[in-house]
């Protein structure tokens, strides 16, 4: 338990798991020189995360609500064996010497408890996913096993969809540019990038994120998931060792794998736990035969989607040199997100971006489009561009998607002549520092550091978390709920991505929707002192009107005349 006014700094939750506390400084070590941290306990710093304690009587709670449902879960699949209840669900025959295509463990977690909520997700939408969208209402006659879609439509706001600096939109010059590319250039390259798929304005692509991350070269992938699990094999191989963040994302996990490296994960944002990884890699090498590892590669990301915590990049950096390991940095939710010009984490703590080895993101939350990329130094793209799978065997990305990336990102780089890009950054900023601050006065335990785009709300107990979310919805505000087996099973939480396309109004209206049912719900378990930063700290910025900018919709050849780079 959590005396009030207390902030933890204990190395695990109740249940076993770590988030980064150690030496009462939430993950950061005295030698952090390299991003001149400076974090305190109050939230008045530079640096602050906030992961408090689960309550023990809620976790007994949660923990006692998942055994009834496993055990109706056993009695209802023994009904179903006997023939008193029908069965709807897809199952296999039982046959002698054949292995089980399904899981027993969770064929019986969708069948019995994720069936009976499942209308908490996957809500199909009809509009832009943009600061509000409207949602096609479903219904249930069978306890969720089916879903009729009514004739209503609810517009709702959105705090669901990675849309971070609000390019998700109808109209504008981005929806111009990519109107003006399909004209030109078609729907699709038609051929990856070794065949024929290679045109201009990948080329261009290349170039442009290359200059915004501050590298010699970048390549694109067209599928932001395989930028990761298709490229890391690439990397390393048998004889390698990668030191895996325990809350890496999936793709990291199943790039890890394919690789054929030796995998050792630690403790979340914890530098000692790393160290002495690193030490010991170091000086036992391999096992049995001890000899050196060939390469030692650290996987992290810049913000923790389900934690909304910040890597603590400059500690990682210091280790990586101190020990002569590479570094993997997956900026998937942090570019475009975090920093003074939306560089990322490396902006954030103001390190430099050749002291990352291997620099990875995602085109589909800030940008707004598909795909991902890879940034380096000019050996190592062109060593990715003849060796990875994904140049090789999938199709380049579709100039449309293209076009929306290169007219993002110029806006957020200022090459339109505007300063829409540095306004939107700003505003983004600010609206994730006023929800996050008055969540935390409201009392309710929230997750992350305080310039983090994701917003974690713990709710623990399953049936809170599906009532959250359909109150919500039915309030007007859609959002993210996450249980187990995303989550640590007494962890279940809503999850708001705040966007620049929010504003003040929209804000305090989820407030008071969010104030209203957790009173209702009494989600409000937190017992720590409300921290003291502030969103008056952000200077927003008021935009200069100009026309449209012409370096936006690039003029390319048409799609029979268009100049291919071999």
């Amino acid at each position: 338990m959590v005396s009030k006014g207390e902030v933890v700094n204990r190395s695990a939750h109740d249940n076993g798991k770590v988030n980064g506390f150690q030496n009462g400084k939430k993950g950061l070590t005295t030698a952090c020189r390299n991003g001149n941290l400076h974090t305190t306990e109050d939230g008045s710093g530079a640096y602050f995360e906030s992961f408090e304690e689960t309550p023990l009587h809620i976790a007994i709670w949660t923990y006692l609500s998942y055994g009834l449902l496993v055990v109706f879960g056993h009695i209802r699949d023994f009904l179903r064996d006997i023939g008193i209840e029908k069965i709807k669900s897809c199952t296999e025959p039982k046959m002698p010497g054949f292995v089980p295509l399904y899981q027993s463990w969770e064929s019986f977690y969708t069948r019995n408890l994720y069936r009976r909520v499942r209308d908490c997700w996957n809500r199909p939408i009809c509009s832009v996913v943009g600061a509000e969208t409207e949602v096609l209402e479903r219904k249930s006659n069978d306890y969720g096993w089916n879903f009729e879609l009514t004739d209503r439509r609810l517009k709702v706001m959105n705090f669901g969809s990675y849309n971070y600096l609000g390019f998700a939109e109808k109209e504008g010059p981005c929806v111009d540019a990519v109107e003006e590319n399909i004209k030109l250039c078609g729907l699709s390259s038609c051929g990856s990038r070794q065949e024929l798929g290679y045109q201009e304005i990948h080329k261009e692509l290349d170039d442009l994120v290359a200059e915004f991350l501050g590298v010699e070269a970048a390549i694109t992938v067209p599928m932001g998931f395989a930028t990761n699990s298709m490229n890391m094999p690439c990397l390393v191989g048998k004889g390698s060792l990668i030191l895996s963040d325990e809350l890496n994302h999936a793709s990291l996990v199943l790039g890890s794998r394919l690789s054929g490296a030796m995998i050792k994960t630690f403790k979340h944002n914890d530098m000692q736990d790393l160290e002495a990884k690193l030490r010991d890699a170091v000086v036992v090498g391999q096992p049995r035969t001890h000899r050196p590892w060939k390469k030692i590669l650290i996987v992290v990301e810049g913000v923790y989607s389900m934690e909304g915590s910040i890597i603590n990049l400059p500690d990682v950096i210091r280790l990586k040199k101190k020990y002569k390991a590479y570094l993997y940095l997956d900026e998937a939710h942090s570019m475009g997100a975090i920093g003074p010009n939306g560089r990322g984490v490396v902006e954030y703590f103001g390190l430099i971006p050749k002291d990352v080895d291997i620099m990875m993101g995602t085109f589909t939350k800030s940008f707004c489009s598909s795909g991902g990329y890879i940034g380096g130094n000019k050996r190592l793209i062109n060593y990715l561009r003849v060796q990875s799978h994904a140049a090789m065997y999938s199709p380049s990305m579709p100039p449309p998607v293209v076009q929306q990336i290169i007219s993002t990102m110029s806006i957020i780089m200022g090459l339109d002549g505007t300063n829409e890009g540095k306004k939107r950054i700003q505003q983004l900023k600010w609206n994730l520092r006023y929800l996050r601050r008055r969540l935390h006065e409201m009392g309710f335990i929230i997750y992350g550091n305080k310039d983090s785009p994701i917003v974690p709300l713990l709710v623990y107990i399953p049936s809170k978390t599906v009532a959250l979310s359909r109150e919500c919805l039915a309030r007007g505000m859609g959002i993210v709920v996450v249980g187990f087996p995303a989550t640590p099973i007494s962890e279940s939480r809503a999850r708001f991505c705040l966007s620049a396309a929010h504003t003040k109004e929209m804000l305090d209206k989820a407030l008071n929707i969010l104030d209203e049912v957790g009173d209702l719900l009494r989600l409000k378990y937190s017992k720590m002192t409300p921290p003291k930063f502030s969103e008056d700290e952000i200077q927003l910025v008021k935009v200069r009107k100009t026309p449209y900018p012409s370096c936006l919709p690039h003029t390319y050849s048409v799609p029979s005349h268009v100049s291919l780079v071999f």
